[in-house]
């Protein structure tokens, strides 16, 4: 995870109307979507009567993506204003916060979901013991404490700066997409990702190598769900969260050498912003998890 905080303008661009708009629009149908499917599933499992372990960790990634997604109308906001920041340096800080906090939990839940899945499948009566929701609660506090502890110095850092791009002053807020170019920044940010990414892949793997090994009856009952499961979760980090990281990794890189042409300087930027917009999908590719996953959330939209 890359907490540093900017202190120059780095590779600042305002971004075109046209582009701007672009991510306003894109922000608005991802919230639209999002947060009905998410409440919904937030109501299910508050009122389920199962406390399993995937429940607790399909929860908590409701609240996660919940949470995330309800930022969103500040990023909207930013970008229908043309790339000018109106509501402040403490409003900067708290969305940057809320924002990286729940995309990083996202990305830890859907893990633990896979490996949930790997100990259902691979050990299914010794993998009990391991699985017990109260296990699962104490994995998820521990995960809400770190990555929010993690993310504390963004709360204490100067956010906002302003620019007077082509005669027009407008303040940007760092925290939404620009991050310093710094040796830390770049391991924290492979690290971030390459943890959860590799733990799926394994687990994954040896999901696929147990279900080789079962008779017919028994493949019959779990591989359509697993399947299922598997790329959807595949689908999610793919799409939403691997881009991000990539191209972060790039932008630190590039940041840290400078002397970069202009146009290098918006493609960057604009990358930046791109990427970051997709790790939103999560907020729509997530539900899909639930409604495959928990059948009473399945029961409950079927109802609607």
């Amino acid at each position: 995870m890359n907490f540093s905080v900017e202190k120059q303008n780095g590779f600042y661009s305002a971004g075109s109307y046209e582009e701007n708009m672009l991510f306003a629009t894109l922000y608005i149908i991802i919230f639209i979507i999002s947060v009905p499917c998410n409440l919904l599933a937030l109501w299910v499992f508050f009122h389920s009567k199962s406390s399993s372990s995937s429940n607790v960790f399909l929860l908590n990634l409701a609240i996660a993506d919940m949470c995330y997604v309800l930022v969103l109308p500040m990023r909207v906001i930013y970008h229908a204003l043309n790339s000018d920041w109106p509501l402040g340096e403490a409003f900067c800080r708290m969305v940057g916060f809320l924002f990286f906090i729940n995309l990083y939990c996202s990305m830890y839940f859907i893990t633990c979901i896979g490996l949930d899945r790997l100990l259902a499948i691979s050990l299914p009566l010794k993998g009990q013991s391991v699985r017990k929701s109260k296990n699962a609660k104490v994995v998820c506090a521990i995960l809400w404490t770190l990555v929010t502890f993690s993310m504390v110095p963004v709360l204490f850092s100067h956010q906002t700066t302003n620019f007077l791009p082509s005669g027009r002053n407008v303040t940007n807020c760092n925290q939404l997409y620009l991050e310093n170019g710094s040796i830390k920044a770049f391991v924290s940010t492979a690290v971030a990702i390459s943890i959860p990414l590799f733990s799926l892949t394994v687990s994954y793997i040896l999901i696929l190598l147990k279900l080789r090994g079962m008779t017919f009856n028994q493949r019959k009952s779990v591989q359509s769900k697993a399947i299922r499961m598997i790329l959807l979760t595949l689908v999610t980090f793919i799409v939403a969260f691997v881009p991000y990281h990539i191209h972060r990794l790039i932008y630190i890189e590039r940041h840290k050498q400078g002397n970069l042409f202009d146009f290098e300087i918006r493609s960057l930027a604009f990358g930046n912003r791109l990427t970051s917009a997709l790790t939103c999908v999560s907020g729509i590719m997530d539900p899909l998890l639930y409604f495959f996953l928990a059948q009473n959330y399945k029961r409950s939209l079927r109802r609607l």
